[in-house]
């Protein structure tokens, strides 16, 4: 159990997939992260798959109607699924994704990219490693460090000057994971 009682989302993605199918439980997480299901069609009609992979009867807590400011808060949640159940197919939605408006979803885009090493998605995360927030610069190193190829090593060295430590840190490990999975120096 994570804080104050609520399951961890592991175990709440699990258990939807148990309960509806992990296929099932994709397929609506693509709906939710590529916008087929709207925000407004996921607090409404479609509420009962929402709440299935946050573990929530009233995701966010917000009161009725939602404010579509918060219908990002959607593809968060949808996002962080992948971090726990996979299909290769996930990768189409993601590369929309990527270009999400909303800075948690291109964040979660990169987790995802680093977990499952997925090198399609490394160009996407280019432009994410000047992003404003450090820690979208720091996934985003992460996930080239986890998925990318020697041309993206450039780009992580220039973030070994990053005025915040946690960027800086996370590239100097995003550059040795790749001079060690890549048999390569970048110096």
């Amino acid at each position: 159990m994570a804080a104050e009682g609520r399951d961890h989302p592991r175990e709440v993605v699990l258990r939807a997939c148990a309960e509806h199918g992990q296929d099932t439980v994709i397929d609506w997480c693509i709906a939710f992260l590529t916008g087929e299901i709207s925000g407004e069609d996921a607090y409404g009609a479609d509420l009962p798959k929402l709440a299935a992979i946050t573990g929530s009867a009233n995701p966010g807590g917000w009161s009725a109607p939602v404010d579509p400011v918060n219908y990002y808060w959607i593809r968060v949640w949808a996002a962080r699924v992948f971090l726990y159940v996979w299909r290769d197919d996930v990768v189409d939605a993601l590369l929309v994704a990527v270009k999400d408006p909303a800075w948690r979803v291109r964040e979660h885009v990169a987790r995802i990219t680093a977990k499952h090493e997925l090198g399609q998605l490394a160009d996407a995360l280019v432009p994410d490693l000047s992003h404003e927030l450090p820690r979208v610069r720091a996934a985003a190193a992460r996930a080239i460090g986890a998925a990318g190829e020697a041309e993206h090593a450039e780009s992580l060295q220039e973030l070994t000057d990053d005025p915040d430590p946690s960027v800086r840190a996370a590239a100097e490990a995003a550059l040795a994971r790749m001079e060690k999975r890549l048999d390569r120096s970048f110096d």
